[in-house]
């Protein structure tokens, strides 16, 4: 994690700061605390291998109530899919290009260098461990909140990422609405504390050689609401007893170093509602649905039996094996089974309605089944925009939680580290522009709209109308900002004069001779 020094000395083993930090973190640990049961249902029914938001034993089996897979797998593949089409491995999801400030003539000068910066950018992201920790804040995402901690790496690889459970983490918001504290609980052995927080000061008379039992430390990042300047501090305190081990400050654009992204929210409430919120009905139903068939199933295939009690036949001696001999009184029926009142007909119908609402849910019809007939490029863009429209506003809650504060905190380690230059990006000098498999989709409505036009324009009018109400170039800078080419693909207003000039003089020449003069 990064460091940057206060121009203030800060006041380690204050007293009054440290209670005053525990009760913030007791505050957000209640709001918490009004949704630990539907947290810990939903992970129980859907991730059922995660942590407890309850105290358990290490490695204790929680899969007890799991009779139907089709949550589990439904998540993982949420995760899967969500992640090709936001930030898919091994593909520039987004570029960094020049802001309406810049003047409009400098543009493609410094988009071309920004395309190097962001070449790089995606070569540093591949070669971390990116795409493996973003698949398990996704999955996390299915419930409602993801949490990734991103820190500065070492020589091989310059950044970090973990994705932070939330049974560790507790969450607050600010007066805008917007997460801006993050509390998250460690327990650690007290010779442990120097290595996760080198710069830490611990309380006097305090030998954690001495001390074998785990400690309980809270790691909180607040916000810092003045001027208009993005600042946040950072306070490791030491619960028992209270005592801040470490007080940092941030300042600057991508300087928290915690990115919580949020599926849905209610309006007012902390944390996020994810699509498994919407099939827990479903999730339950499924699962008591194979519990209650299974139940029938062992009474179908080990029979349930009346018996006459004649004084012959002792139940505790009969066994039910083939060849097996069974004493019955003169004139007793014996054994006689009875028949199951269930009805698997109805049950199958029951399950098979649930499991399609709970692929609804999670988005699996939408991008189709992976086992089936390989998709077209169309079918596959089709499915595309289709998904777009049904999650265009957590998308765009995504844009603004995930993908725009994580470029902003990788441009700044980088930074940092003097791997690269580039201007500060704050939305003017230099944007964010989103180009994943679902931006695009959103992008070729536009596309559609521009080709329909043009159509229309031809086929009423003539083609020859086009170029008189259509400026053929900037349709075509349209269309290729749209479409997200590369800035050096596409040719400047020099190089377009020369090829025209070219072109008009080779029209000009006589074939087989020179051109004339003055051509």
């Amino acid at each position: 994690m990064e460091y940057i020094e206060t121009a203030d000395a800060p006041d380690y083993g204050g007293q009054d700061k440290a209670t005053a930090i525990l009760k913030k973190y007791k505050e957000a640990k209640n709001i918490k605390d009004y949704w630990k049961d539907r947290f810990e249902e939903a992970y129980e029914y859907c991730l059922p291998n995660r942590e407890s938001f309850y105290e358990e034993a290490p490695g204790q089996k929680r899969t007890d109530k799991i009779f139907d897979e089709t949550a589990v797998v439904g998540v993982q593949e949420f995760a899967s899919r969500l992640q090709a089409g936001i930030v898919p491995t091994f593909a520039r999801w987004a570029d960094f290009q020049a802001g309406t400030e810049i003047p409009e003539q400098n543009r493609p000068f410094i988009n071309l260098e920004l395309d190097k910066i962001t070449d790089y950018v995606f070569q540093v992201l591949q070669s971390s461990n990116f795409n493996q920790e973003i698949h398990e804040a996704f999955m996390d995402l299915a419930i409602g909140t993801g949490i990734m901690l991103v820190e500065e790496g070492d020589a091989v690889n310059p950044i970090k990422f973990s994705a932070v459970p939330l049974t560790r983490v507790c969450l607050n918001t600010g007066p805008d609405g917007a997460i801006d504290s993050v509390y998250r609980t460690r327990h650690c052995k007290p010779h442990e504390i120097n290595i996760l927080y080198p710069r830490a000061v611990l309380p006097e008379n305090f030998d954690p050689l001495k001390n074998k039992k785990k400690i309980k430390i809270i790691e909180a990042i607040y916000k810092i609401h003045e001027d208009n300047v993005e600042k946040y501090k950072m306070c490791v305190v030491l619960e028992n007893p209270k005592h801040i081990l470490l007080e940092e400050e941030y300042e600057g654009e991508g300087s928290n170093p915690y990115l919580v992204f949020r599926w849905n929210k209610a309006s007012g409430e902390v944390y996020g509602r994810g699509p498994v919120f919407n099939a827990m009905g479903a999730i339950k139903t499924c699962n008591l649905t194979i519990e209650l068939i299974l139940q029938n199933a062992q009474m179908s295939v080990s029979g349930v039996y009346t018996y006459e009690d004649d004084g012959v036949i002792n139940p505790d001696n009969i066994s039910l094996v083939p060849g097996s001999l069974i004493p019955v009184a003169p004139g007793s029926r014996g054994l006689l089974p009875i028949q199951s009142a269930s009805n698997f007909d109805v049950a199958q119908l029951v399950l098979n309605d649930m499991r399609t609402n709970i692929k609804k849910a999670l988005y699996m019809e939408a991008l189709g089944r992976p086992e089936g007939t390989p998709m077209t490029a169309t079918e596959v863009s089709e499915r595309m925009a289709d998904l777009s429209r049904q999650i265009g506003s957590s998308f765009g809650r995504l844009q603004s939680e995930l993908i725009n504060p994580l470029l902003r905190r990788i441009i700044r380690i980088l930074s940092k580290q003097g791997r690269i230059e580039i201007p500060k990006v704050n939305g003017r000098e230099v944007k964010v522009a989103p180009r994943s498999p679902l931006a695009q989709a959103q992008h070729m409505q536009d596309v559609t709209d521009v080709t329909r036009f043009n159509e229309i324009i031809a086929g009423t009018f003539g083609p020859q109308m086009i170029n008189l109400i259509v400026d053929q170039n900037e349709t075509a800078k349209y269309l290729a900002e749209k479409m997200n080419l590369p800035e050096k693909l596409i040719r400047n207003e020099q190089e377009q004069k020369q090829l025209v000039d070219s072109l008009q003089q080779m029209q000009q020449t006589p074939e087989g001779g020179e051109a004339p003069p003055g051509a």
